[in-house]
């Protein structure tokens, strides 16, 4: 990501919504070191801050209706949450929650593009995002994961008025050409039933090591450590309750 701290139309924040909080924090803090704090208030529902250090990096939040799966969800950062909303459902998305005010952090609202990618919208107070990027710990990159390319890269740019670095077979997103993500546009890699998604790509400092503590705290390797055209090195985990999220060695580009 060529991103170094939260902009308007980038990757600001990443949030794990997840049945045992607990667990999930026994799990992250062996992968990644994550303290995590959960914030005591009972309005607040059992929001937990993960850290690096004393960077704030994600959240992990309880799951608030029955049956809902497991998942890491993506926030871009807005100047308007409301109107933000108003362009995703003129370019063909939905609304599925708010925009609403979180204390005096910000200005939020879930939505989805017209394939059914769900992702947030964070307008930030008190609260811009992320204090860390790039760094082992924290989000280094963004993947959609989609059935077809075109759709998408339509829609996202008339949102966000993001740059795409053309290529046929994995286009880049960025804010005025500094890319933080990519489109990863293959069928194959989503059954029938799964939606389209947002895969956050978590920073490590060795993604081999990371992998085994991840197999060994009860992770599942849906794609082993791999290594890239360019010597770039991912994986692609699911943990122990079901949230699948990417790793990649730092200081390497996406």
């Amino acid at each position: 990501m060529k991103l170094t701290e939260p902009v308007s139309g980038g990757p600001c924040w990443v949030e794990l919504s997840t049945p045992d909080i607990p667990a999930a924090k026994t799990f992250y803090a062996a992968l990644f070191g994550w303290r995590s704090e959960t914030d005591p208030r009972e309005e607040a529902g059992g929001y937990t801050m993960a850290h690096v250090g004393d960077a704030r990096v994600a959240a992990l939040s309880p799951v608030y209706q029955p049956g809902q799966h497991p998942a890491w969800t993506v926030s871009f950062a807005t100047e308007d949450a409301d109107a933000a909303v108003e362009k995703v459902t003129a370019a063909g998305g939905s609304q599925l929650v708010g925009p609403m005010d979180v204390f005096d952090a910000g200005r939020f609202a879930v939505v989805a593009d017209p394939s059914g990618a769900v992702f947030s919208l964070w307008q930030g107070r008190a609260f811009a995002g992320t204090d860390l990027l790039n760094e082992p710990g924290s989000l280094g990159w963004v993947e959609l994961v989609a059935r077809e390319a075109d759709p998408a890269l339509a829609f996202y740019p008339a949102v966000f008025g993001w740059t795409v670095t053309a290529s046929k077979t994995y286009p880049q997103w960025g804010v005025d050409g500094a890319d933080f993500g990519g489109l990863l546009a293959n069928d194959e890699m989503l059954p029938p039933e799964a939606p389209p998604n947002w895969l956050p790509y978590f920073a490590v400092a060795d993604a081999d090591a990371t992998a085994a503590t991840a197999q060994s705290a009860g992770g599942e390797m849906i794609m082993p450590p791999t290594t890239l055209p360019g010597g770039r090195q991912i994986a692609v985990v699911r943990d122990p309750q079901g949230a699948v999220f990417g790793i990649y060695r730092a200081g390497e580009e996406g």
